[in-house]
């Protein structure tokens, strides 16, 4: 069925609990969105329900609301450890977010608890918190959700527990595939009782989604939700008051047009989405110094404990910059999101709906931008076909002034600014040659050269992709980048000494071959290749041995505990030097055993 109206909630076909409707009138939300007038009313009279709606439509409300209303009609109340209400979700923010909006209407019904069982925390802890506290109502990731239900030995039977379920709710479910869950999904759907209520929502559909429909939902009823005033014949996947833009940029001047714009709206609330936590790490410090008066934050999948509070903090901010990869890209709810600037287009283009989605919410107005290359110019018209999104050029950014030399002096400052550019040029030319769009996105199409002065590289690195390839355009600095420091002393002290003990050792002597007669033509081939490696390795210097790699990990261990307080600087020193003598002291095992 497909729905395309909104009301007030008294018009719905079912009656809310009173205390849902002041809930509702306090938070502000007048009028339903057509996604919760077409779910709510067949969610509570007990059927399963497969929603289809693009981003920012009010999916979270059209869930929530269904199952406090059905834990509330429940004959027999919840006891403290029986689980009523499961939702998974994809991401942690996404996850956080719906804990908030569920926590604002279960206010008023002390009777039910919730629990937010996500990565990034001890998963023992989250345990104890169970076994406390109890939990009616669970928002979960996939990861941690299914490790929860391995924590018998820790004296959680999360199994039991959720055999009193009446609801399972899979938000944004075609992300939770796409992200690799679905082994996750199996094993925990295994485990869910089959008579329950099961709502599947999502901004796509796809051929694997269907297949989790066909598992876990009985006999549901198809949504699909379109934005007022879109043509039957078109499904525009974005939101209807989004003013979607593209600019074309080349590619040494990419990163100064980005700072141009985003200093002309340092007064708003923006998101920049690149393609590799490595970029967020380093064009996320190369903001930080170039926007001032401006909070910069960064976000990325590798981040573990700072994740939830940068997003809970952005989320109440004014103004504001985040950079971010797609951990970012679906189903978060940032209020007033002015602008959503594509940096680097995505890997895949369901990815750039869900992008410019987190603009433009719930009927609000909104913009969105992508940076692009001009080889990249027809990206514009598969999005507007593939996607049904189509997009309208920008005017060139105004006042752009060069900032890359500002880059590169922090680079020449920073080893560790040096290292980040580095491995962001490294980790976006591999991204680039995954593209699902290959035809668009070509790797052999781009300028290397050009491209690393626009990363303000001092360098170029070393990688596959530029073996044995010159770039006298480049224009490399005459500045010895070994000399190049870094600015965190216990840092630099580690770098020094291992450089020091690499410079000592002696190149092992070369290997003497006998030449012996030939008794197969592979033998030969052994023997050629044995030969070349040994000159290559006596060229290029010996490698850090088994032992040197071990000292090396266990200082940085102790470095690791310095910064964070857990030891004297003192202590640090002396544990130092006793591992050093250990290692003079005692033979470690052959690189030949180690690798048994």
């Amino acid at each position: 069925m497909e729905n395309t109206t909104d009301g007030k909630w008294d018009s719905l076909p079912v009656k809310l609990n009173d205390s849902i409707m002041e809930t509702l009138d306090e938070l502000g939300f007048t009028f339903m969105t057509p996604v919760q007038s077409a779910c709510i009313p067949l969610f509570m009279c007990n059927k399963d329900v497969a929603a289809e709606a693009v981003t920012g439509s009010g999916k979270t409300l059209a869930f929530v609301i269904p199952i406090i209303e059905i834990l509330l009609k429940r004959e027999e109340k919840l006891k403290k450890l029986q689980v009523g209400a499961l939702v998974i979700t994809p991401t942690r923010e996404l996850a956080l977010q719906i804990s908030e909006v569920i926590g604002q209407f279960i206010q008023k019904f002390p009777q039910f608890k919730q629990i937010l069982l996500i990565g990034g925390s001890n998963p023992i802890d989250d345990v104890e918190k169970f076994k406390e506290q109890g939990a009616n109502i669970v928002i979960a990731t996939p990861g941690r959700l299914e490790d929860m239900f391995r924590r018998k030995a820790d004296g959680l039977d999360l199994a039991s527990s959720v055999k009193s379920l009446d609801v399972l709710v899979l938000d944004e479910a075609d992300r939770l595939l796409d992200m690799g869950f679905e082994a996750s999904l199996n094993t925990i759907l295994g485990l869910l009782p089959k008579q329950r209520r099961t709502g599947l929502f999502s901004a796509t559909q796809t051929q694997e989604l269907e297949k989790l429909v066909r598992a876990g939902l009985r006999n549901p009823v198809r949504i699909a939700v379109k934005e007022k005033g879109v043509a039957a014949t078109s499904m525009q996947k974005t939101p209807a008051r989004l003013c979607n833009y593209y600019t074309i940029c080349r590619t040494e001047d990419k990163f100064n047009n980005l700072v141009a714009f985003l200093r002309q709206h340092k007064h708003e609330k923006q998101l920049v989405f690149v393609s590799t936590c490595a970029c967020v790490e380093y064009f996320g410090r190369a903001l930080e110094a170039l926007i001032k008066n401006v909070t910069i934050y960064c976000i990325h999948g590798k981040m573990k404990h700072k994740r939830n509070k940068i997003f809970a903090d952005f989320r109440t901010m004014k103004s504001g910059i985040v950079v971010c990869t797609d951990v970012m890209a679906r189903g978060i709810d940032i209020p007033e999101v002015n602008w959503v600037l594509q940096y680097d287009p995505p890997s895949s283009a369901s990815a750039f709906v869900h992008r410019c989605g987190r603009t433009a919410r719930i009927g609000n107005q909104g913009n969105a931008l992508v940076f692009l290359l001009p080889m990249e110019e027809s990206y514009v018209n598969f999005l507007s076909i593939n996607q049904k999104c189509p997009l309208q050029r920008m005017a060139p950014v105004r006042d752009v002034v060069d900032v890359l030399p500002k880059v590169k002096v922090m680079a020449q400052a920073d080893r560790a600014m040096f290292d980040r550019g580095m491995r962001a040029f490294v980790s976006y030319v591999q991204g680039y040659a995954k593209h699902e769009c290959s035809l668009i996105f070509r790797v052999k199409d781009l300028d290397f050269a050009l491209l690393a002065r626009g990363f303000a590289l001092l360098r170029m690195p070393k990688m596959p992709e530029l073996k044995g390839r010159h770039f006298p355009e480049f224009g490399e600095t005459t500045l010895d980048t070994n000399t190049i420091r870094y600015k965190d002393k216990n840092r630099e002290k580690l770098r020094q000494k291992m450089l020091a003990e690499l410079k000592e050792r002696t190149p092992a002597p070369r290997k003497k071959f006998i030449k012996n007669t030939a008794w197969s033509k592979q033998k030969n081939k052994k023997d050629r290749r044995r030969k070349t490696a040994a000159k290559r390795k006596l060229q290029e210097g010996p490698d850090v041995d088994d032992e040197d790699m071990k000292e090396l990990l266990n200082d940085t261990r102790l470095l690791k505990k310095l910064k964070k307080g857990q030891i004297s600087e003192e202590d640090f020193e002396k544990q130092v030097t006793v591992g050093q003598k250990s290692h003079r002291k005692t033979p470690g095992p052959s690189q030949e055993e180690e690798s048994k």
